[in-house]
């Protein structure tokens, strides 16, 4: 069975790229003179929007806050996005790929430029943790029912 060209769905990223890129050191150097013990508070967010009719951009939007006690070792701030061809989606399954399929793409890459970004600074590895995007997308339409249900 085939069916004709184009009637399937398309999921393609189409680029990947840095929105927006920033690395504070503010305690440098005197926070690299002892073996810093690192704590991380990451915060992670999603946001897309349609660019044209095929096409969406989603972004990963990561802060990373790391002290050595109370001190500020750094923090990273990376907006990632990509570009996605998105073709012949159902309506009821886009949300889904918008909030789970696209970041799940381009999570490792992400992970990858703030991993750059801490090693450049002159830190250890700083290797961001797997994220459950689908736990995520569950978590926000609850809080939207929620929300929606509490507005009455």
């Amino acid at each position: 069975m085939s069916s004709a060209p184009g009637s399937g769905p398309v999921f393609r990223l189409q680029k990947l790229y840095v929105k927006d890129l920033s690395f504070e050191n503010p305690n440098a150097p005197e926070i690299f003179r002892d073996a810093p013990k690192l704590q991380a508070e990451v915060n992670l967010t999603l946001h897309n929007k349609r660019v044209d009719d095929r096409h969406w951009e989603v972004v990963l939007r990561v802060t990373a806050t790391v002290k050595s006690g109370e001190r500020v070792a750094f923090i990273v701030e990376v907006e990632h996005g990509g570009l996605f061809l998105l073709q012949n989606i159902p309506d009821e399954h886009l949300a889904t790929v918008l909030a789970v399929d696209c970041p799940a793409y381009l999570f490792p890459f992400t992970r990858q430029v703030v991993y750059q970004a801490v090693e450049d600074g002159g830190f250890p590895p700083f290797l961001l943790e797997p994220v459950n995007f689908p736990a995520m997308y569950r978590e926000a339409q609850k809080a939207r029912t929620e929300k929606k249900d509490g507005a009455h």
